[in-house]
């Protein structure tokens, strides 16, 4: 299966991944899916918001045991960051299968579509229209960076843009929710464990800064005559690092836009986007707070107007408890725990989902902590281990 996936989406000059949601790699993906849920004898089956489901059992028995994550990628992603999720659940069904577990519940395996935002800017969108928290208006107004909106492009990729919208019953058949997926971090490598459980996502959000100045000649204005939006956006990338640092958070500024972008031409507008995480509501706070403060006051001191537009958030998750414990327990923890316990500042659909279903995430090692880079790597052994130990978990879950 991670032969057949590798080479899809994959560019030849940087060695990442270029799946971005309604795409043709996302759609040569989608048939990967549906190929390997057919070839099992899965009920296969698209929701209303371009969700994949593949069912062992009838799904309307309801209580159902489910798994998966995500296949689209981050621009020039990893190979390991959402695919892994999927191929090991794929996997841990095969070897459920082999060991002739005593399965009595459905079990479940989702696609879920577009997690990562990277075409149109909002994270999660299958699981945040599944679980009403995008509304199916919002969704409507999403567009790329070519102006195509999110309802055309899944209008070109076969979907029916009109019928997307909360999906309260089909999530009222899910009794728990385990994704698998790499670790973002080195905590697992430092442990020296290979898989280990989440605890909680750290609250995150996404803050658009328009830094607004005025275009001229690069030649020619005096440096005491610029309205330089540069300037200020610079000194602020700066501050979001001192911010965070401060505060023990993470404060990111990993995308811009500059008007007219010319050589030889001041700006008119640099427009940066921070991505801020932060181990609780109020040090993210803290940290958002002072890099905007810091913002405006560069701006003034160069004579640039700002704006700043909260784009997306998602507070606090606590996974339950009772079904981490479980995890644990599962695992061969016994109630002390000793299966290591992760807190996470990455955003994952069982996130999305932990306000209406039960869920939990089990997390394999990454030796070298990078991701979202086509650096990103976990060694084959630690990922054999992730697919025994969600095994584990299923048959433990989904026992009649």
């Amino acid at each position: 299966m991670w032969a057949e996936l590798l080479p899809i989406g994959r560019s030849s000059a940087s060695g990442g991944y270029r799946r971005y949601a309604w795409t043709g790699a996302d759609t040569e993906c989608r048939a990967w899916f549906r190929a390997q849920a057919e070839a099992r004898g899965l009920r296969y089956e698209v929701d209303r918001n371009g969700n994949q489901w593949a069912w062992l059992g009838d799904p309307e028995a309801g209580d159902a045991v489910v798994t998966g994550s995500h296949l689209d990628s981050v621009p020039d992603g990893g190979a390991f960051d959402g695919p892994l999720g999927i191929v090991s659940s794929f996997a841990a069904l095969d070897e459920l299968r082999a060991r002739e577990a005593d399965v009595g519940k459905p079990l479940g395996i989702v696609n879920f579509g577009d997690e990562e935002g990277a075409r149109f800017g909002l994270a999660c969108v299958g699981s945040r229209l599944a679980a009403g928290q995008l509304t199916p208006e919002q969704a409507h107004r999403l567009t790329d960076a070519d102006g195509i909106t999110l309802p055309r492009a899944m209008e070109a990729a076969g979907h029916d843009p009109e019928a997307i919208g909360p999906d309260p019953g089909r999530l009222a058949r899910i009794g728990a929710f385990v994704e698998l997926h790499v670790e973002q971090g080195r905590a697992l490598d430092l442990s020296g464990d290979a898989v280990g459980v989440a605890s909680a996502i750290w609250p995150h959000g996404r803050w658009r800064f328009d830094f607004r100045g005025e275009a001229n000649h690069a030649g020619t204005t005096r440096l005491a005559d610029r309205r330089d939006p540069m300037l200020p956006y610079a000194e602020t990338v700066l501050a979001a690092r001192r911010e965070a640092r401060l505060a023990g958070a993470v404060a990111t500024f990993g995308k811009i836009a500059v008007e007219p972008n010319g050589v030889n031409a001041i700006p008119s507008l640099v427009r940066g986007w921070l991505d801020s995480r932060a181990p609780d509501q109020d040090t993210l706070d803290t940290v958002v707070n002072g890099v905007e403060q810091a913002a405006r006051e560069y701006a003034a001191a160069h004579g640039v107007d700002l704006g700043v537009v909260r784009e997306s958030f998602t507070p606090v998750v606590e996974f339950d408890h009772a079904l981490r414990d479980e995890l644990a327990r599962i695992l061969g923890s016994d109630t002390d725990l000793k299966v290591p316990v992760l807190g996470t500042g990455a955003g994952h659909d069982a996130g999305i989902l932990s306000g209406t279903v039960p869920t939990a995430m089990l997390f394999v090692r990454n030796p070298t902590g990078v991701s979202h880079s086509p650096a990103e790597f976990a060694a084959e052994d630690d990922c054999v281990a992730g697919v025994l130990a969600l095994a584990d978990v299923l048959e433990g879950l989904a026992r009649r």
